[in-house]
Formats: C-alpha cells, sequence, structure tokens
C-alpha cells in the first residue's frame, strides 16, 4: 500500500487531471503515492497523509468528495491532510471558497482551507444548461495553472520529507 493517497472528485475528468500532476509531483520526493477516484476510497486508514481535491461547481464540491471527509473524519484528524477545489473559469478567475462544510470539517480535521485551481470548460465536456451557456459565451477553455499546481504539490512533498 502507498504511504500518500491523492484522492478526487471530478465530473468531466479535469480534476483528475490535477490529481495526477500532484502525485507526480510528490513522487520526485521518493513517496509513494496511491490516486484513486473519492467515491472508491473507504478507509484513510492504511496512508500517512491525504491529499483530496473536487471539482468545485455552483459552489458545491462533489458529493463523494464530501461523504469521503465525513466518513473518514476522525482518521483525517491524525493524518497530514490537504484539500483543493478546482472550477473558475474564464480569464477573470477569483479564488473561490470551499463550502461552509467542507470548511468546518477541514477545520476539525486541522486542514487548511482548501486551495483554489482554475478549471476547464469546453464545449465537448460543458453539461448542464449554466456550463453549456458558459462555454458558448466565452469561459472556455482550460483554466488550470500547471506550475502552481506542481509548486502546491513541491511544498507538500517537501513538508512530508520534513516529517519523516
Amino acid at each position: 500500500m502507498a504511504e500518500i493517497l491523492v484522492a478526487y472528485a471530478t465530473k468531466s475528468g479535469s480534476t483528475r487531471e490535477i490529481a495526477e500532476v500532484v502525485a507526480e509531483q510528490i513522487r520526485h520526493s521518493a513517496h509513494e503515492v496511491t490516486v484513486l477516484d473519492a467515491a472508491e476510497v473507504r478507509s484513510v486508514e492504511p496512508y500517512k497523509a491525504v491529499v483530496l481535491g473536487s471539482a468545485l461547481y455552483l459552489g458545491r464540491w462533489r458529493r463523494e468528495a464530501v461523504k469521503l471527509l465525513r466518513r473518514n473524519e476522525k482518521l483525517l484528524a491524525r493524518k497530514p491532510v490537504w484539500l483543493f477545489h478546482s472550477g473558475p473559469v474564464g480569464p477573470q478567475q477569483v479564488p473561490q471558497r470551499a463550502p461552509r462544510q467542507v470548511r468546518e470539517i477541514a477545520a476539525r480535521i486541522g486542514a487548511e482551507e482548501p486551495v483554489t485551481f482554475g478549471g476547464r470548460l469546453t464545449r465537448e465536456t460543458a453539461a448542464g444548461f449554466l456550463a453549456k451557456r458558459m462555454a458558448r459565451t466565452g469561459a472556455a477553455g482550460d483554466f488550470r495553472d500547471w506550475d502552481e499546481i506542481r509548486l502546491w504539490a513541491y511544498v507538500i512533498s517537501e513538508r512530508l520529507v520534513a516529517a519523516r
């Protein structure tokens, strides 16, 4: 079993891709990393640390990510945990706060509030009226900043090395 879990909840794959880049960066520090869909995680007990990310739609995290937090809250309180969400699109992205319930769980387990990464919206992946409308009106594109994501993951890997 790997020592670090990077879990994600995604709708169109963009958050999974971020999770994979985070895991890749952490592996560079000689950590074993497992990447899983949050819906597949039954327990975080076997892991030394957890990174969890969710797509953010209309100010909400994906249900499977919130379930993972709730179901494992006591175990997560005893481990290093980092949270992120992705979703803001368009040229004028503004970092978005996590939903209240996620912020409350993060506070109880000792994790910082989730960091915000830009999202990706294409006409092909746009689902729902609002997303389709946004894709048609100029918000379409890939707004993920890979350097920012890798830097955040690098900081995590350095903290994990220091904690060894």
